[in-house]
């Protein structure tokens, strides 16, 4: 029978574990209790319990510890004195044994039934087992063996007490105390976000070694030591960072067939990659503003400005309700345009601003419209970004924008950058015609549409949804700004941007806090004030109009929208224990010995005669005629020849299915009908690892003959 873990090696504090230097366990205190908080060891039931005594902390079951940890500890046990597991130790460790030992504990039940049915048919226990074990070709003394595991256990309980526990003993051997130096050097130089390779680090870290009188270990065997200790996800991050990190996990998946029109919409700023001419003479790059429809993926409403700002999406979100209705829910970006007080105030789930108990409700709250935040740097939160990518490198490219282009990145400038800026009202003209062609396009391939365009798409669903619409008093909520202020304590006027506002009325609530909404177009128009409750109380007119006249003119948002997130995780940080100032230290007293003489190491830059390139190429482009037209006559040939020895598809076929997938793709971007049962069927087969690989495939190919 298998020895049994002792009572008192059940439970393990992080000091403990420590000092017993159990393999796949960090080597300090600190590493420990971080793997305990990310793998979630106290949430799990009966796994973590509160210590009693002087000093309490946390003590954890054996059976959360890595598997060869337990092996360890099992291996350990085998001489200890026999103790049984409870029922749930049992069945914990029997579901850690390998197929092939639970095959063999359900050969031990099955031989321990046939003992049973013949005791109770009146046979002795002795007959009963000498008759079995011939029956099955086992030793008698291995049946008795096998009861006396089951002694007192319940019939449903005994598979887990028959399992051949020993084969958990069995672990590869550990790195030595004299070692572990080495190894931990090792993975402090490998487990940089310079992503160094492995046989890089194992020459540095022999140099070290050498100069140390470090024991070593074969870069085979360093390498699995490598790979056991340190988790895949932990890796990953060292080495790749926080993008990395976020590969390790699948994206979310949002059904949205269940929403109708209008029940929710998402919105997003997009810097647009062409240079637009203002008419105050201003050249830059413009950002767009966009509310999209997240049942249909349609593009509801839109604003353009120089930078993102709170003015251009109020606009943008009065432009939605007046045409459409107001949405039900609101699905935002974390910049400071979507997240001012004026759209968002008294919410309490926003991340940026300070949230205070006196703050007026934004527009959101009073429409009782509900709020939800997008994941900051996280793209595949908002499902507009992937409408951004649908269509605004299409309209950057437009041919009307020619010369006005710069890139999608700093490396992609074309020839003829900056060398024309597109007007402002050729802009906007070109800007709603893409908008209108992105929505009515044909094909579309998303769960909703179903090879139809989002503008179908929404109509469908839009003439029987409940859609609620705005009032006149609603109507001023979003078409204004709004600030909170107090009115004079003797007059009861209220002075803004450099205005003076009154009316007779407001002479009753001198002293008062209220909220004054505004045009921010017009401030010379008057406000609305309301209370911090959002009651409206009246109308206040401009009495002294020397203040600015357009409030975005008074305060231009020059600063860009910067996200900052959180770079550090300390688990990670304890399996790289070695600074690098310390690796770079040891290297430098390694390196050898420099000569006197050093050569020059920079080179002068070659001088180009541009007059002699420019003829050589003006040399080359010249052709014959007849060469020419011989040229294109071969390759017609040679396109026709293809074309015949090309063999016909279909989807009985993996190339079949994969080339029908690409035509239906290439329909759908060229705004062309694709019937319901293709859409279905192409949305299906896009998730097969079959055409996932032979995408793959078309790539790699494409990038061989592209070099």
């Amino acid at each position: 029978m298998t020895r049994a873990i002792e009572p008192n090696t059940l439970w393990w504090t992080a000091d403990a574990l420590v000092e017993a230097r159990l393999p796949g366990m960090p080597g300090s205190k600190r590493g420990v209790n971080l793997k305990a908080e990310q793998e979630g060891w106290r949430t799990r039931p009966g796994c973590a319990r509160r210590r009693k005594g002087r000093g309490g902390g946390w003590q954890y079951h054996w059976s959360v510890l890595p598997e060869v940890a337990q092996r360890k500890l099992l291996k350990e046990a085998v001489d200890a004195p026999e103790v049984r597991f409870d029922r749930g130790e049992a069945w914990t460790v029997y579901d850690k044994l390998s197929a092939k030992a639970k095959a063999k504990a359900e050969t031990r039940l099955a031989i321990l039934c046939e003992v049973e049915v013949l005791r109770a048919a009146g046979t002795t226990q002795a007959v009963a087992v000498n008759t079995v074990s011939e029956t099955f070709g086992v030793s008698p003394r291995s049946v008795f063996n096998w009861l006396a595991m089951v002694e007192g256990v319940a019939v449903e309980d005994r598979l887990a007490y028959l399992a051949p526990r020993h084969t958990l003993a069995k672990r590869p051997a550990q790195t030595s105390a004299d070692k572990r130096t080495f190894i931990e050097h090792l993975k402090s130089l490998y487990l940089r976000l310079e992503q160094p390779t492995f046989k890089q680090c194992y020459r540095d870290v022999m140099r070290m070694a050498t100069a140390e009188g470090w024991a070593t270990l074969k870069e085979r065997t360093a390498w699995r030591h490598i790979e056991r200790e340190v988790p895949r996800v932990t890796m990953v991050y060292r080495r790749q960072g926080e993008a990395g990190l976020q590969r390790c996990f699948p994206a979310q998946i949002r059904d949205r067939s269940t929403m109708t029109a209008l029940e929710g919409v998402n919105a997003d700023c997009h810097k647009i990659d062409v240079f637009v001419e203002w008419p105050d003479g201003t050249i830059d790059r413009p950002q767009i503003v966009a509310f999209q429809d997240l049942y249909s993926n349609k593009m509801l409403s839109w604003r353009v400005d120089h930078d993102p700002n709170k003015v251009m999406v109020m606009a943008a979100f009065g432009e939605l309700i007046e045409q459409w209705g107001i949405p039900r829910h609101c699905l935002f970006d974390n910049g400071r345009e979507f997240a001012n007080k004026w759209m968002t105030g008294g919410a309490p789930t926003r991340f940026r601003f300070k949230v205070r108990e006196d703050d007026p409700l934004g527009v959101l709250p009073l429409l009782g419209v509900k709020l939800h935040w997008a994941t900051p740097a996280h793209g595949q939160a908002k499902p507009i970004e992937r409408g951004f990518r649908d269509f605004a490198s299409d309209m950057a490219k437009d041919v009307r924008f020619e010369g006005a282009y710069v890139g999608n990145k700093p490396t992609a400038k074309p020839e003829n950058y900056q060398s024309r800026a597109i007007p402002l009202e050729t802009f906007l003209r070109v800007v709603e015609e893409r908008f209108a062609e992105h929505n009515a396009r044909q094909g579309r391939l998303n769960p909703t549409a179903n090879g139809r365009s989002f503008d179908d798409t929404f109509a469908e669903s839009y003439a029987t949804a409940a859609i609620q619409k705005a009032t006149e008093e609603q109507r001023r909520l979003w078409m204004m700004g709004q600030h909170l202020g107090k009115l004079h304590a003797s007059n009861g006027s209220m002075k803004f941007q450099g205005n003076v506002y009154h009316s007779t009325w407001m002479s009753q609530l001198a002293g008062t806090e209220v909220v004054a909404r505004f045009d921010p177009e017009d401030l010379h128009a008057g406000v609305h004030l309301y209370s911090k409750t959002g009651e409206h109380l009246g109308f206040a007119e401009c009495q002294q109009a020397v203040g600015f006249f357009d409030i975005v003119g008074a305060k231009s948002q020059a600063k860009k929208r910067s996200r900052i997130r959180r770079a550090e995780k300390d688990l990670a940080a304890a399996h790289a224990t070695i600074p690098t100032s310390d690796l770079a230290a040891k290297l430098d007293a390694t390196a050898p010995a420099s000569s006197d003489k050093l050569d020059a190491k920079v080179v002068a830059p070659i001088q180009f005669n541009a007059n002699r390139v420019s003829k050589r190429k003006a040399a080359t482009s010249v052709q014959d005629p007849q060469v020419q037209a011989t040229r294109e006559a071969m390759v017609v040939q040679m396109n026709t020849a293809a074309e015949k020895a090309k063999p016909k598809t279909n989807r009985q076929t993996p190339e079949g299915r994969f080339q029908e997938a690409l035509d239906i793709l290439e329909r759908s971007e060229a705004g062309k009908d694709i019937g319901e049962a293709e859409a279905k069927w192409w949305l299906s087969y896009k998730e097969h690892p079959e055409f996932k690989m032979m995408m793959t495939m078309r790539e790699h190919k494409r990038e061989g003959d592209a070099g």
